[in-house]
């Protein structure tokens, strides 16, 4: 597309000592860890409310802050939020995962969740900025000098010592001049988008029922054994499943969603569920007219499976159609190249980091980008794998760290670690970053990682395998 040079009057903000563009769940949480240590902080988000994909995409529940064997392996704010919302009564807390492809699942109230982080970034001191958008980046060498923002006062300037990039498609960093690769390496195929859908007046007393008496029209990953077990005693529902009567409705062509079966998750409400089923491909979420286009597609996938579930599936026959979410779910797109890159040999093989800054227990999860199938490598028992510092960190840009699902890894490893419970941890660690780099008046890839460690176990974080 051919750009012409206009020039537009461009307010000036006052500077900051870390400004993080993102509002996610990553973003949020680097921005309470960087306030808290006195950073003068701005998080900037492009809609009215934090939380990311598990408010604005819909996403939910939370998984999983636990490794196969049930070992807890995720902290920090990311679980001081989680114990926030369980004593308000927003969330069942960690629960077992009754389709068994995680040990853990955490249902969470998606209002309450942006309200609490509001409240903890408040409580920090920390200020945000919303229906705001990135427009540019101005660079002076190896620095961000400013980024200049799009909302209803216009364009707007706002300098800063450190930034962090937690908009989930490297936005920032690709604009800084940071180089990136695009899903996987080979040929830039991404996981696809999801339209998530929210169901109330579910019966899941019936389909708890009818899952133990047709244990074949589910996928247990686990085992079936395994399933049926947590199916007695966990307080929520997640299943994957009513195989039979989905493949018949796509052969009788009520359905071309291309999927193999039917995802759900009951949310901290009970009777309220998540269904999480919808699989849109060959479309780039950083193109804005493909990402458009995702969305219709996406609201017309809704359709069929609400209309599917209505008819076919058991417990589903009352069902309310709440709503779709407010945005398309991005499952992947920008992997910065940072001083890093972060392998799927070093996660399945637990490689041991200096810099260790957060930890992950969940597979390798990768829904296919021209397949019904969701491809796993699933952990053993007690694997616990480590992100290092150097993945949020570039040689090109010395005042930026990058943080969540986009940091530096291939499209396998990534596929690991783009869940919200260590995507919160890896935030966690970039905001300590920033504000350090900032007290330090130091680039932030000059920072001590030792010193970073220091304050994430001070801060309740686990970093050893051990």
């Amino acid at each position: 597309m051919q750009t012409e040079d206009y020039s537009l009057p461009v307010l000036k903000a006052p500077s900051y000592d870390v400004v993080i563009v993102g509002g996610g769940v990553s973003g949020s949480i680097a921005a309470i860890a960087a306030a808290r240590l006195g950073s003068n902080v701005l998080l900037i988000e492009e809609h009215g409310f934090l939380g990311g994909t598990l408010t604005s995409m819909g996403v939910g529940p939370m998984m999983s802050f636990h490794n196969p064997a049930g070992r807890q392996v995720v902290r920090g704010i990311a679980d001081e939020l989680i114990q926030r919302l369980v004593r308000k009564g927003a969330s069942p807390g960690h629960i077992p995962d009754t389709t068994s492809y995680c040990s853990t699942v955490t249902p969470f109230d998606s209002e309450a969740l942006k309200i609490e982080l509001e409240t903890m970034l408040d409580e920090a001191d920390g200020s945000v900025l919303y229906h705001t958008q990135l427009a540019a980046v101005q660079t002076d060498g190896k620095r961000i000098r400013e980024v200049i923002v799009c909302n209803k006062a216009g364009l707007t300037a706002i300098p800063a010592h450190t930034y962090i990039d937690a908009t989930g498609d490297a936005d920032l960093a690709a604009r800084s001049g940071v180089p990136f690769f695009y899903g996987r390496e080979a040929d830039s195929a991404i996981q696809p988008m999801t339209m998530n859908l929210k169901l109330a007046n579910v019966d899941t007393a019936a389909i708890r029922q009818y899952a133990t008496n047709h244990p074949d029209d589910f996928l247990w990953h686990g085992g079936v054994d395994v399933g049926l077990e947590r199916l007695k005693s966990s307080p929520r529902l997640s299943l994957a499943g009513f195989l039979h009567a989905w493949k018949a409705a796509q052969e009788r062509g009520e359905i071309d969603v291309p999927r193999d079966q039917v995802l759900f998750f009951e949310t901290a409400e009970p009777g309220t569920v998540i269904v999480n089923t919808s699989r849109i491909t060959g479309l780039a979420p950083t193109d804005p007219f493909q990402l458009s286009q995702a969305e219709r597609i996406g609201r017309q996938q809704c359709m069929q499976i609400f209309s599917f579930l209505r008819q076919h599936a058991v417990g589903f026959e009352k069902a309310i159609r709440m709503d779709t979410a407010a945005k398309v779910g991005v499952r992947e797109s920008r992997h910065i190249r940072g001083l890093h890159v972060l392998t799927a040999e070093e996660v399945l093989g637990q490689h041991d980091f200096d810099d260790v800054i957060a930890r992950g227990g969940y597979p390798i999860d990768i829904h296919s980008s021209d397949d019904v199938e969701t491809r796993t490598q699933h952990l053993k028992p007690d694997d616990i794998y480590q992100i290092p510092l150097r993945c949020l960190l570039s040689e090109q840009m010395e005042n930026l760290v990058v943080v969540g699902r986009c940091i530096s890894a291939t499209h396998e490893a990534s596929a690991a670690f783009r869940v919200t419970p260590i995507a919160m941890a890896i935030g966690h660690a970039g905001g300590i970053l920033a504000a350090l780099a900032h007290d330090e008046k130091v680039p932030a890839r000059d920072v001590a990682h030792e010193s970073v460690q220091q304050i994430l176990l001070r801060q309740g974080a686990q970093l050893s395998t051990g």
